[in-house]
């Protein structure tokens, strides 16, 4: 049976068994090993992906109900080749991570719960990732690393409001920290129309 997915962007299709299930598909077909087959009863959520940006285990889907869907892999988190996501640079800047088995779907999970939430509560972490079992960590650190992420990308996307007039001098709508500090050239220039 013919299957039409999008893969991260991008439109792949592939002949498959109707009982082909979407972790063997993505991984078999398409060569995406990220998304790693555990349990396969959907109990340890190593074969988490994305699909319209829901977690979802890839294990107890077959690829034929992935028709229609955007499917996200940890593959397709990386903002280019060679470069690391925010979520994904979190996990090793905390040592949320040892063996590595269960990283791909806790960093798809965070990724979902960040999306949603910008500033998620230690409660809302924990139970997001509540349904990806990690045996070396302790939880801990992958905790610690949403919410370094969470910061991190509230710093980098901040909105700064937008003013009919300029500020009075001295004064900027910037925040006080993050990578959108108000730089020399946003103060108005004296004489410029």
């Amino acid at each position: 049976m013919k299957v039409e997915l999008r893969i991260n962007g991008v439109h792949r299709s592939a002949d498959v068994e109707p009982r082909k299930t979407l972790l063997d598909c993505l991984r078999e077909n398409f060569l995406l090993n990220g998304a790693h087959a555990g349990c396969e009863h959907g109990v340890c959520g190593a074969c988490t992906v994305l699909l319209d940006g829901d977690p979802v285990r890839a294990c107890l889907m077959f690829a034929v109900q992935a028709d229609g869907y955007d499917i996200t892999t940890i593959e397709g988190l990386a903002p280019a080749p060679g470069e690391l996501s925010v979520i994904q640079d979190a996990f090793c800047e905390t040592h949320g991570l040892q063996c590595g088995y269960c990283t791909p779907a806790m960093i798809l999970t965070a990724h979902a719960l960040l999306q949603r939430n910008e500033q998620p509560s230690r409660e809302e972490i924990v139970d997001a990732i509540s349904g990806n079992l990690c045996r070396c960590t302790g939880y801990g650190q992958i905790i610690e690393a949403v919410q370094f992420a969470a910061e991190r990308l509230r710093k980098a996307n901040t909105p700064r409001p937008h003013h009919a007039t300029h500020p009075a001098d001295g004064e900027h709508d910037a925040p006080v920290e993050g990578v959108l500090e108000a730089a020399e050239a946003d103060k108005p220039t004296e004489g410029v129309k």
